[in-house]
């Protein structure tokens, strides 16, 4: 089990403690564009083809991110498996 399955099983055990970097990680790692905010907006926001969803900083990310970040990451990872 590769370090990027461990942390994502991990999220997946206990969404309610995420640091924001954890998510920054694991997006920019497969292939994600990050928006960060300006003008003191607290939204960052991941986008790859099709798939977008955004994430509000907070200290640990709010548990609701946190589930429909680990969705949209299997949902590229399983196309990335396929032939």
């Amino acid at each position: 089990m590769s370090k990027l399955d461990k942390q994502l099983q991990s999220m997946r055990n206990n969404p309610t403690n995420v640091r924001l970097e954890t998510l920054q990680s694991l997006f920019l790692r497969y292939g994600f564009v990050e928006t960060a905010p300006s003008g003191g907006s607290s939204h960052y926001t991941y986008h790859k083809g099709i798939y977008r969803t955004t994430v509000v900083k907070n200290k640990p990310v709010n548990k609701i991110y946190v589930k429909r970040a680990i969705e949209i990451i299997d949902i590229v990872r399983k196309l990335e498996e396929e032939p």
